[in-house]
């Protein structure tokens, strides 16, 4: 009863909230955009029913860079992937824009109050401590082993083995995330009963996938909740959904706490090894109150690191390999690269790629920034301006009245949503195949053009960019290319017939499920045999 007179307070509060918008100065009423389901609905429908970014593409094409559609009531929203007005959002003035209310909520589930949940003056303090922990030189590569496989397609007919590669890359990936980060081994590539492997196994798709209509204008109403009802359903409502974030959170705070508890003692011992746990748990150690964090935020931080980088890491991967199958030519010229700079390795008398060696491999750069272009795991972001703002725009528009604008002025909180597959798939930035699969785009100085600077890593937002960008990027670019390398080196890869039906699930990233087989989870089963 508490939860539905909240819920019915809410609905009548945010009538009357979209009511005295209305009397605002600034509209974006006249941008052009799709016309809204209903009044309650407005377009989310559309938006979260359809496959990860794929309606942002038909907009895009339909009425350009900034896009105006309907949230829930009524509400203007606007979609933007205008390459200038990113800029502004993510670098000119990166802190003037916040995150939406509920995702910040949402993210507070997920990982605590930690850095990704941060805004602005937080938000400072914690990056500048946190920073120090992610300089190249103190981050190690890390190869998975593939005996497994090898062992796998050996004993199999054929010297052939279909594995789903999303399982496999999620266990290895978590993993390398422990030994690299925070020098810890979870074990999970060798335990399928691993509790942390097994709490964050499809939890997108379990949590955040399948949204029906009545789903939606929940989340909506989010924002409008009193904190104390927002506590009671996150802890006390049964929820399918619910249920699943619980299990992840109480598995991730075990880790961390048992993590930050062992890394204090090494620390206070003299023991500390120069993974991202120990600077962290020295940084805190200092007197001065700006540079410690509380056990809480430290918590937040290695469950953010945990999650967020183990599973952005794994998907990409899977992606990425989806494409090496597709195009076979690319996975034959990225091998051959390979094994040439495997025989410089040699002849200077080492055995292991290093993070130098991976930046002198152009190909493998090229295969890596297509695959984060094309696929990009968190294909959309949400923003909101604490202050009435003016977006600036690299290519006008149109507006419905037929004013042609370079600028839109916007108001205060109004909810936008950075399309980052539809700035990828921005023709003017990327050329004009910006819809197929091409590492040689990244070769060719000519074929991609920098309209504005925007992301942190061949100018896309596949880490966003400014003063929110990922702030592992690095660490996240050289376990991709060692694991890249790894892979590539050692088996080859092609599709299986599951694996050219595969859908890009919206479940808060883009994951790789299998059309009609969604209930099943993640999945990309693909054809492996040894490379010859």
């Amino acid at each position: 009863m508490t939860v539905v007179l909240a819920l019915l307070t809410a609905t009548f509060l945010y009538g009357l909230y979209r009511l005295l918008q209305n009397f605002k100065r600034i509209s974006v009423a006249d941008i052009p955009g799709p016309n809204p389901e209903s009044f309650i609905i407005g377009n989310l429908r559309q938006y979260f029913q359809s496959q990860a970014g794929e309606i942002d593409l038909k907009w895009q094409e339909s009425y350009g860079g900034v896009v105006r559609f309907k949230g829930s009531f009524g509400e203007d929203r606007l979609l933007v992937s205008d390459p200038k007005a990113l800029q502004y959002i993510y670098h000119t003035a990166g802190y003037n824009f916040s995150k939406q209310p509920e995702r910040r909520e949402l993210t507070r589930m997920l990982t605590g109050r930690g850095i990704v949940w941060a805004e602005g003056q937080e938000h400072r303090r914690q990056r500048k401590i946190m920073d120090p922990a992610f300089s190249y030189g103190e981050i190690k590569s890390y190869v998975p082993l593939t005996a497994k496989w090898k062992e796998d397609i050996f004993t199999s007919s054929g010297q052939e083995s279909v594995f789903n590669v999303c399982t496999w890359f999620a266990r290895s990936t978590l993993d390398a995330m422990g030994v690299a980060a925070f020098d810890y081994q979870f074990g999970t590539l060798d335990n399928d009963d691993n509790e942390l492997g097994n709490a964050y196994a499809n939890l997108g798709i379990e949590a955040f996938g399948n949204l029906s209509e009545s789903d939606i204008i929940k989340q909506a109403l989010v924002p409008y909740l009193p904190k104390y009802v927002l506590s009671y359903i996150r802890n006390q409502v049964p929820s399918r959904r619910l249920e699943q974030l619980r299990k992840a959170y109480l598995a991730g705070y075990k880790v961390a706490k048992d993590l930050i508890d062992t890394k204090s003692k090494e620390t206070s011992t003299g023991k500390g090894n120069r993974d991202i746990m120990s600077l962290l748990v020295r940084a805190n150690l200092s007197e001065i109150k700006e540079t410690r964090m509380s056990e809480e935020e430290m918590i937040a931080q290695v469950r953010t690191l945990l999650l967020a980088g183990y599973e952005t890491t794994a998907t990409t991967l899977a992606w990425t390999m989806l494409e090496i199958a597709r195009n076979p030519e690319v996975q034959t010229k990225l091998r051959r690269e390979i094994r040439q700079k495997q025989q410089e390795i040699g002849a200077r008398g080492d055995s292991e790629f290093t993070s130098n060696d991976f930046d002198s491999m152009p190909y493998l750069a090229a295969v890596l920034k297509e695959s984060l272009r094309l696929n990009p795991v968190s294909y959309g972001m949400y923003r909101e301006p604490v202050k009435d703002d003016i977006l600036p725009l690299s290519k006008p528009i149109r507006t419905r009245s037929g004013k042609v604008i370079t600028e839109i002025p916007i108001p205060k909180g109004l909810k936008i949503v950075t399309s980052i597959n539809g700035y990828h798939r921005n023709q003017d930035a990327f050329g004009p195949n910006a819809d197929i699969y091409d590492p040689e785009r990244w070769i060719s100085p000519d074929r991609v053009e920098k309209i504005a600077s925007v992301g942190v890593y061949g100018n896309l937002l596949a880490f966003a960019g400014g003063v929110r960008s990922c702030i592992g990027w690095r660490f996240a670019v050289l376990e991709l290319q060692a694991f890249i390398v790894e892979l590539v080196n050692n088996f080859e890869f092609s599709l299986t017939p599951e694996a050219r039906m595969v859908r890009r699930e919206a479940c808060l990233l883009m994951a790789p499920t299998i059309e009609g087989q969604v209930e099943k989870g993640n999945q990309l089963p693909l054809a492996i045999k040894i490379a010859p």
